[in-house]
């Protein structure tokens, strides 16, 4: 919730020697750090920490910019049957993957929206899709279940913490698992 922005850092020039001494400590500390800059009338708090052979720049937020859990409006949530964590659990271990991979993802609205311009560019006439029906409401185990039946496990392997070389070896990977889009 406090990161707002990243950045890449790179050195100034004649600053090679102290950007390189400031990655190699961090790194092998495995401390970050904190920091604050001014820009555009504003001061930033900013986390700065080592990344391959160069420094990621975070921009934070203030903790006044950062909305309590506690004024989220939430509903009373049901009590769960263990037969449908069961079910859940299941499903996200055989779509879970060990890493991200930011590659795989597409903005599909900002390519449809590309798709309008360039028929537009080229004098096409360009019709709006009819509105998709509201989607009705679903019994959660029988979903689960079609879910799990239509899910090919062959292909999926159970996402397991991946160890710090694996991680490192990454670029921008999280070091969670994250569950893959099912399309």
């Amino acid at each position: 919730l406090y990161v707002e922005k990243s950045y890449y850092l790179g050195p100034d020039k004649g600053g090679e020697r102290a950007y390189k001494l400031i990655h190699d400590a961090m790194l092998e500390t495995g401390l970050v750090g904190i920091a604050s800059y001014s820009a555009r009338g504003k001061q930033y708090i900013v986390l700065l920490r080592p990344f391959k052979q160069g420094l990621i720049m975070h921009q934070l937020r203030y903790a006044q910019e950062v909305k309590d859990w506690a004024e989220v409006p939430m509903p009373d949530l049901p009590d769960l049957k263990p037969a449908e964590l069961g079910l859940a659990k299941q499903i996200i271990q055989q779509i879970a993957h060990e890493t991200f991979e930011p590659e795989k993802y597409k903005d599909e609205v900002q390519e449809r929206m590309m798709e309008l311009i360039n028929k537009k560019v080229e004098g096409q006439e360009i019709t709006l899709a009819p509105e998709a029906p509201a989607g009705k409401v679903i019994d959660l185990m029988e979903a689960l279940k079609a879910s799990l039946g239509m899910s090919n496990a062959e292909d999926r392997k159970p996402a397991l913490a991946a160890d710090s070389k694996k991680a490192d070896a990454a670029e921008a990977a999280p070091r969670k698992k994250a569950a893959a889009k099912k399309k």
